[in-house]
């Protein structure tokens, strides 16, 4: 197998450097564009046999050190049960964002092998198609990112109403968070256990919050997954 990316992420010597792209699968590939014909987005992500298609794609045409499964972010917070589309011209949306206390009673646990199985089911097959060639990256989004998505109800510039949240009630604010948190973490894990070889949380937004507000909302939580993830390795 050509191990360089996992050498790379122990900080063990490499010949060179390992190379592998954000969103690596995707519209600058003609292949994709024919999946993405077929399908849309989130159906992409939720069908197997086309996720693991268009996560073999780079691998086969670029020749990348590491492949990194076709998903999104927010399947955590739609398998918690908030409507998600993807619209033409908008990107994702949360139809019904969270807005009051009382909405987050609404808010399913996430057990991954129920609500988020397609994703695993896309990381075994993707395991056996890759055949040890190159390494298979998971991923989740962070926290902090999250809560931002779920409280707003699609990507923004300021976030206005999310942050809104963490300066007139942090008590819900860490509530949701820690919900997240602990989804997030268990997700990793049911990644790992399916099959990724390494595992990525993406703090989209981090950067919509100044140094103080990082302390408190965002990277606590951040440690807590992390403190889940470590002892798959």
């Amino acid at each position: 197998m050509n191990d360089l990316f996992l050498r790379a992420c122990r900080s063990e010597p490499v010949d060179r450097v390992p190379v592998w792209m954000m969103r690596q699968a995707g519209r600058y590939l003609p292949e994709y564009r024919r999946v993405r014909e077929r399908a849309d987005f989130l159906t992409m992500c939720r069908t197997p046999e086309l996720a693991v298609e268009v996560t073999m794609q780079p691998v086969d045409l670029v020749g990348v050190d590491a492949a990194i499964i076709f998903s999104d972010i927010l399947v955590v917070p739609q398998a918690m049960g908030m409507g998600l589309s993807v619209d033409e011209g908008v990107g994702p949306v949360f139809h019904a964002p969270l807005r009051h206390e009382a909405d987050l009673d609404t808010l399913r646990p996430v057990v991954p092998e129920e609500g988020l199985a397609y994703m695993l089911d896309a990381l075994r097959l993707a395991r056996r198609e890759l055949d040890g060639r190159v390494p298979l990256i998971g991923f989740a989004g962070a926290p902090w990112t999250l809560a931002a998505y779920m409280v707003e109800g699609k990507g923004t510039k300021q976030w206005t109403k999310a942050k809104r949240l963490l300066v007139e009630r942090p008590d819900v604010a860490h509530r949701l968070l820690g919900m997240l948190a602990d989804a997030v973490g268990d997700f990793l894990v049911a990644q790992v256990e399916a099959g990724a070889q390494a595992v990525q949380v993406f703090d989209s937004w981090a950067a919509a919050l100044g140094e103080r507000d990082f302390a408190e909302f965002a990277l606590p939580y951040l440690a807590r997954v992390i403190d889940r993830v470590r002892p798959t390795g």
